[in-house]
């Protein structure tokens, strides 16, 4: 398959997501490529490097197909869901090669960029987290082939290919997905509006409103609680890689407002698939 560039794809997809998803694709590459074996544990997961990396392999592909208009289903969208069908996925899927694998990342990555540069269908793609455009879609799949490209890093004790730039790129997807995952049992009750500005960058605001919850690339007026955080911290916060407590004591988040204690709840309040 032909590479596609960001710059191919300039107009369909935000500036520089394509190139971010082209980008870590080829990142988790390297590091597939690199690696002695692919048998080494995920920290904090069941799984191994050969079967996160053929995870992220089925992941893009799903991805790149519901790019492409093709009905796809994945679970329902609820943390049990999801992994029940990862699991029936991998067991039906015996690749754990770290070539194959590296192979079938990238040239999926490339497939969804192929998908996104045809014409924009009708109704936005159904994704397991329920419809999103294909903006969305597209800050979707760079989320996550980020969060298990930090597993895989490391796994394999080896840098891993957050930064700022990508971080922010990922907003528009988790703005999306927030509301859809919500705690009840943590939000039941609470009524807050957060700022949450990444240091350096964007920032957005959360209002719940009785456990309900509500999100804006604009803060409210009036917050109870600003939270600043270093990009990286956030989104591992937000993909459940790092505990609020940790983040405090690396100095990589700061809070302030009338209530400034409500800013460790923030990340518990959601529970990702």
């Amino acid at each position: 398959m032909e590479s596609v560039t960001g710059q191919d794809i300039r107009g369909t997809l935000p500036p520089g997501l394509g190139d971010a998803i082209r980008g870590t694709a080829e990142d988790i590459a390297v590091l597939l490529r690199g690696a002695a074996g692919t048998g080494v544990p995920v920290p904090g997961s069941e799984w191994t490097v050969g079967e996160a990396a053929a995870h992220l392999a089925q992941a893009n592909e799903l991805m790149a197909d519901v790019a492409a208009g093709k009905a796809r289903s994945h679970g329902d969208g609820t943390p049990g869901s999801l992994a029940a069908a990862n699991e029936r996925a991998l067991a039906a899927f015996g690749e754990r090669a770290a070539e194959p694998l590296a192979r079938m990342i990238v040239e999926q990555a490339d497939a969804f960029l192929e998908a996104a540069a045809g014409p924009a269908p009708e109704v936005d793609p159904i994704t397991p987290l329920g419809p999103m455009s294909r903006d969305v879609l597209g800050s979707y799949l760079l989320t996550h082939m980020l969060g298990h490209g930090y597993d895989l890093a490391r796994a394999l004790g080896r840098p891993h290919m957050i930064d700022r730039v990508r971080v922010e790129l990922t907003l528009p997807f988790l703005l999306t997905a927030m509301p859809r995952v919500v705690d009840a049992a943590a939000t039941a009750g609470l009524t807050a509006r957060y700022t949450v500005r990444l240091r350096g960058g964007a920032g957005f605001g959360a209002t719940l409103a009785d456990g309900a919850l509500a999100v804006s690339p604009q803060p409210p007026s009036r917050p109870d609680c600003t939270i600043l955080t270093e990009p990286v911290a956030f989104l591992l916060m937000a993909l459940g890689r790092l505990g609020p407590w940790g983040a405090v004591a690396r100095g990589h988040v700061l809070a302030w407002g009338r209530k400034p204690w409500l800013a460790p709840r923030f990340p518990a309040l959601f529970a990702p698939p």
